[in-house]
């Protein structure tokens, strides 16, 4: 039996249960895993929250990303030994001490990134990569405007756009988090309720807009984000902090400038094993040259979830956020 932070009905923080798990021998393709650290991301809250179901029911152990040790291995898994060091992201199962991964879905990790790096960043960082590299690719001299900078995404997002050499615009809550995002790549911060952000990117890119809009908020940042952009550019819609975005007439589309609109997933993305590797290996390689360094603000025991929650939600936290088993 090992710790486990688990969910038996939808609701706020205080349905986070703590308690102990049976986690059973690897089968076939699975590795088990000994945590040292686990991801939290806001995607766990809209789990908890029964915004997306669980797709094996209640109840279930949350989180997406973790790293730890490999104690023992499934058969037909030929890649990976025990001892190796690991970091995943997959569904659900993150928040314990000891879990099954499927092999297929966790990455070795190089001696220069820690377990805690790691957990910090393999969602988060993979998130950002598909971000600027794939979805919509980022060059030099672009504009860019990124909600939420501040962000566990946000802060990653500002200093790998700053190194691929774009004119990083950052919205942001207060000013304590404007110099956060500044102080990661961050050229000009927008307080977005003190302020227009929408007159605010017109004033900073002298009136030629942004390319592209990350947006991780959702409902209070749409439709004005679009106002953002220039005719052709490209509206990325990858999460959802303030709400879901409502449907709307997609000939707002054409009205604003031909503009593109999505709203990827990295389970898309990252679906093949060799997509998998190449993100995360472009991320292994900006993290480890110091092009991106990962700020692991808040740690929390595995035991206090509820309280990592209900910081998150609140928006007391910047950059990332670790549970230690």
């Amino acid at each position: 039996m090992v710790a486990a932070v688990r969910v038996h009905k939808p609701g706020g923080p205080e349905v986070l249960t703590y308690e102990e798990v049976e986690v059973g021998a690897p089968g076939q393709g699975q590795i088990r895993v000994r945590q040292h650290a686990c991801g939290v991301n806001f995607i766990d809250t809209y789990f908890r929250m029964g915004l997306y179901p669980a797709a094996g029911g209640l109840p279930f152990t949350v989180g997406n990303e973790g790293a730890g040790e490999i104690v023992a291995v499934g058969p037909g898994v030929g890649d990976f030994k025990v001892g190796d060091r690991v970091a995943y992201v997959v569904a659900l199962g993150c928040y314990a001490a000891e879990r099954l991964v499927p092999a297929e879905r966790a990455i070795k990790l190089p001696a220069n990134i820690s377990y805690e790096q790691a957990a910090a960043m393999m969602l988060k960082g993979m998130t950002a990569e598909y971000l600027l590299r794939r979805t919509f690719k980022v060059e030099k001299g672009m504009n860019i405007l990124m909600h939420a900078a501040a962000g566990g995404v946000g802060l990653i997002l500002c200093q790998w756009a700053n190194h691929l050499g774009a004119n990083v615009i950052g919205t942001v809550g207060s000013k304590e988090k404007a110099e956060l995002a500044k102080a990661n790549g961050c050229h000009h911060t927008i307080l977005y309720r003190e302020e227009d952000f929408v007159a605010r990117v017109k004033e900073i890119t002298g009136g030629k807009l942004c390319e592209v809009v990350y947006d991780g908020v959702g409902k209070t940042t749409f439709p004005a984000s679009l106002d953002c952009l220039r005719p052709l550019g490209m509206f990325v819609s990858f999460g959802s902090s303030s709400g879901q975005i409502d449907a709307f007439n997609i000939n707002i589309l054409q009205q604003k400038g031909s503009l593109f609109a999505t709203r990827p997933t990295l389970n898309t993305y990252a679906a093949k094993r060799e997509d998998l590797l190449a993100i995360a290996n472009d991320l292994f390689d900006v993290v480890g040259k110091g092009a991106v360094k990962i700020p692991v603000k808040h740690k929390y025991a595995l035991r206090d979830a509820q309280q990592a929650h209900r910081d998150l939600e609140g928006r007391r936290t910047t950059g990332s956020i670790i549970l230690l088993p």
